[in-house]
């Protein structure tokens, strides 16, 4: 059997995910010390995993319906409202497969073959290669660190042409750590309030924001209409392994989103479901008290990367810190690999991420302070040998 011509081309023509590649060098290595997953190191709340359990020992392992538990669907439009300020029905969400499927739904939902595809970068892996299996054509729009790694109205309006058809909005960013506010959100909406273009907001860190509150693009004037929010239970809630997550946005683009779904997955597991609509109801707390670590790690890991020599930006939103690593004559992936083999501790190159981030590194911070400051430690050794 010759594989390549059965293949589907564009499948064999995407990337490797550049995490998952770096990922693989660990291997069998031991004694490393690893700031590279982007998982909560916090176990799930017991009241969550509690309601799971109940679920199960009720014997409630049954399919939901397709769009996911009413119950839940409720919850998550209270949450909405409770949390950003945004009123969506029942009928306007639909429950995924964790974030990473409502966000290939959405996207399959709207990009026919030809069709462009705004995704600012670095940003998450996800949303180029599923844009590419739609036969969409991927733009990369490259944010600058001396902006903060901000999506810039000039460079948007630029990049807006009669085929675009959806802007990804990854804020608060992956790996970069930056977020928007609504000053700089309403100039976003001003590009695009005349135009045909979809919004998909990625909006999984929408909790993980630091001095100041979330803001959706979906609730400025004009923009609700044109977008879907996708939001998850992983990172707000420490859920990962539930894989749970949701869409919100106008009917129409729902309905279809659903369409896809049912035919894909039927539905995202129960049991998950169930803990979920526990999480949203009683979850404030947690979530406070997790953000409030994390608060304190990103200052740490700041202050310790800073103190090295490396030049970080402080984050103002997920649990990354994007240190520049290329000033000491290497680029991030030699860096990382370096780092890895002759100091034992793991890191991600910012090229993982899309292109500009040659010269960068995504640290993450969702360990605990002892383990960061070993790699601290570590990575401190590794530039002295850099700096001679």
């Amino acid at each position: 059997m010759d594989y390549s011509r059965v293949l589907s081309r564009t499948v064999t023509g995407l990337k490797k995910s550049g995490i998952r590649k770096f990922f693989d060098l660990l291997g069998d290595m031991k004694d490393v010390v690893s700031l590279t997953v982007g998982q909560p190191d916090f176990v799930t709340p017991w009241h969550i995993r509690e309601a799971g359990i109940e679920s199960l020992e009720k014997g409630k392992t049954y399919y939901t319906s397709n769009a996911g538990l009413p119950a839940l669907r409720t919850e998550i439009c209270r949450y909405m409202a409770r949390r950003f300020g945004l009123a969506y029905e029942p009928d306007e969400t639909v429950v995924t497969v964790g974030g990473s499927e409502a966000i290939d739904l959405c996207i399959r939902a709207l990009v026919e073959p030809g069709d462009e595809v705004i995704v600012p970068v670095p940003s998450f892996v996800c949303y180029e290669p599923i844009a590419r299996m739609t036969g969409g054509v991927p733009v990369l729009l490259q944010t600058r660190a001396e902006d903060g790694f901000k999506l810039r109205p000039d460079d948007l309006k630029k990049a807006l042409t009669p085929r675009t058809k959806l802007l990804v909005l990854p804020y608060p960013n992956n790996p970069t750590g930056a977020i928007l506010t609504r000053e700089e959100l309403a100039e976003i909406a001003d590009v695009l309030r005349d135009t045909d273009v979809m919004v998909l907001s990625d909006e999984i860190y929408a909790e993980m924001t630091y001095g100041r509150a979330h803001v959706s693009l979906a609730s400025l004037p004009d923009m609700k209409e044109r977008t879907v929010v996708v939001n998850g239970f992983s990172k707000a809630y420490a859920m990962t392994g539930w894989r749970l997550g949701w869409a919100v946005g106008p009917k129409p683009v729902i309905e279809q989103m659903l369409k896809i779904h049912q035919y894909a997955i039927m539905c995202a597991p129960t049991t998950s479901q169930m803990a979920a609509v526990e999480a949203l109801s009683n979850g404030d707390a947690d979530i406070a008290a997790m953000v409030a670590e994390y608060d304190r790690r990103r200052r740490y890991i700041h202050s310790g990367l800073t103190a090295i020599g490396l030049d970080a930006m402080l984050p103002e939103g997920a649990f990354y810190i994007y240190p520049r690593v290329g000033d000491f004559g290497l680029s991030g992936d030699a860096f990382c690999e370096r780092l890895l083999y002759d100091y034992k501790c793991a890191i991600v190159p910012g090229s993982a991420f899309g292109a500009g981030g040659e010269d960068f590194a995504r640290i993450s911070y969702a360990y605990s302070v002892k383990h960061i400051a070993e790699a601290l430690t570590r990575i401190e050794a590794f530039v002295k040998t850099l700096k001679k």
